[in-house]
């Protein structure tokens, strides 16, 4: 269960993502820097069992996590934080929250990756060891489940350093027998209790590879020292026998990766990418036939399919969250539920709450978890949904999370137009909105199109002096200073603050504001000429 104070005053536990033999895995959210979080909670058994050793732990962790800390790559999320609690009997291990699926879930013996997809995810794990190594730091307990794969793509690789806290790299026994590590990736060195070197690392990776591309682990058998047994005497099945069409060089690569003797094994990672290139899709082609991975997955091999390219623009590839239906407006108005309503309004009450905080990021989240069951309950395009959707991006918008608001704002606006018609107020004022993201998101052209276009409409709605009027040509003047269009800027700021002096005299908060633009820009237009 979540925890009912914050720990160390900041960091909440919110939902549980992971557990295994370490601990537990929840998402969290820091309360402090309003960003959401991973909390490792480290069982008791391994933090110790008196004050003394939990100190001890603590202390190798914070060492440790100095040192992880030194490997500057984007496959590396950052640890931000470790947590002893007062009884010395748990430590919270913060860390970036990871937007990604496990390598795990890739894996199935009846649906193969393609072998792209699985070079892919090798070769970036073999990049993020290099950076590794040369500190050197190594990770000591590779893993399907250790490796994620972020939305874009992005191989991110896990607990660097954990298993060195934890002292896993030894086949030490727990009380019950138990031996202590992932014993289904640990290399003969590990197993005999040996110094760890990079190419312990480079025995998991082969591990690790071997499955991805057949579908299964490298060693099974009916107990953990069986296979832990194989693991130092048996000779690996080699993949082609697994699956012929694997190439005869991947293949030996991985049974490379396989030997007993470290030594034995390939002189770095640098070698072990080196060889990984060739299998590798090239900049710039598309997926072939057999190339295509599991649906509705994160694509590893996009990375090198299109290097170095910019972020998507706003809005492209990626929906709204809840899908529009165009004829969902004509629907008569669906009664709401009273549990709904209930559960509505409390979620309502929670957001406020939370932004009195400016816990922007929370609050907004709050407001998601609602959405879909009210959409599924009254329509997608329905009054209530409406308004959640725009109150959610209004606070998106507020906390800065332009990228998140936009594209909401502009799926806001056309289900707006369609329900109250494309010149009402509501579509209007999602349009703006989207203008004003498009303008911090340095989208400034077409934010001025924007809201150039919108004046209009209001202008002939309801004339120059209405509320919605003076703020957007106070907007649209001020990006034009900002763009350095200090003739264009004057020309809409002068007439704007004899309107705002008239209407709401001298002292108000806005005609101060356009007051002030004016003479900045007084003292560029009065400049004598050189």
């Amino acid at each position: 269960m979540p925890q009912q104070q914050p720990i160390a005053g900041r960091y909440e536990l919110l939902e549980p993502l992971d557990n295994g033999g370490m601990g537990d895995v929840w998402r969290g959210y820091d309360a402090v820097l309003d960003r959401p979080v991973a909390v490792k909670l480290i069982r008791q058994q391994a933090v110790g069992g008196s004050p003394q050793l939990a100190e001890e732990f603590a202390k190798r962790f914070r060492r440790e996590a100095r040192i992880t800390a030194r490997i500057q790559h984007p496959g590396v999320p950052q640890v931000y934080d470790a947590v002893l609690d007062d009884t010395y009997e748990r430590l919270f291990l913060v860390m970036e929250l990871v937007d990604g699926m496990s390598l795990s879930a890739y894996i199935h013996p009846n649906r193969l990756l393609p072998v792209s997809w699985a070079v892919a995810v090798a070769a970036q794990v073999a990049t993020v060891l290099s950076y590794a190594h040369e500190v050197p730091v190594i990770h000591r307990d590779l893993k399907p489940s250790n490796i994620l794969v972020a939305r874009d793509g992005t191989v991110k690789v896990l607990d660097f350093g954990i298993a060195a806290i934890l002292r896993t790299d030894v086949t030490k026994l727990t009380a019950t027998g138990t031996p202590i590590g992932t014993y289904q990736y640990m290399a003969p060195e590990q197993v005999r209790g040996g110094r760890t070197t990079p190419q312990t690392d480079l025995y998991a990776l082969g591990c690790v590879l071997h499955e991805l591309l057949g579908g299964r682990l490298l060693f099974t058998a009916d107990s953990e020292y069986m296979v832990m047994y194989q693991h130092v005497n048996a000779a690996p099945t080699p993949l082609r026998v697994l699956r012929p069409e694997v190439p005869q060089e991947l293949e030996d690569l991985v049974l490379h990766l396989l030997l007993k003797a470290p030594e034995a094994r390939p002189a770095d990672v640098q070698e072990v990418y080196e060889r990984l290139r060739p299998f590798l899709p090239p900049p710039g082609r598309m997926p072939g036939p057999g190339e295509a991975g599991p649906a509705g997955v994160p694509d590893p091999t996009g990375l090198f399919r299109n290097p170095y390219a910019p972020r998507a623009r706003a809005g492209a590839g990626r929906s709204a969250p809840v899908a529009a239906d165009p004829a969902a407006g004509q629907a008569a108005p669906v009664p709401v539920p009273a549990q709904l309503r209930a559960e509505i309004d409390e979620a309502y009450a929670h957001s406020d709450a939370l932004l009195d905080e400016e816990r922007f990021a929370q609050a907004a989240e709050v407001l998601g978890e609602i959405i879909e069951p009210a959409a599924r309950a009254l329509g997608a395009e329905s009054r209530k949904v409406l308004e959640l959707r725009t109150r959610r991006a209004a606070i998106q918008l507020l906390g800065g999370d332009y990228r998140a608001a936009l594209p909401e704002f502009d799926a806001l606006a056309d289900a707006y137009a369609r329900t109250d018609g494309p010149t009402g107020e509501p579509a209007r004022a999602c349009r703006a909105q989207a203008a004003r993201c498009r303008a911090e998101l340095g989208q400034v052209t077409d934010a001025l199109a924007a809201l150039r276009g919108l004046l209009d409409v209001v202008r002939t709605v309801d004339g120059d002096l209405s509320e919605e009027a003076v703020e957007l040509r106070r907007d649209i003047g001020m990006l034009l200073l900002a763009q350095g269009q200090a003739v264009e800027a004057h020309r809409i700021l002068r007439p704007l603050h004899d309107d705002l002096c008239l209407v709401f005299g001298p002292g108000d908060e806005m005609t101060e504001e356009v007051g002030e633009a004016l003479a900045l820009i007084g003292l560029d237009l009065d400049a004598p000429a050189t």
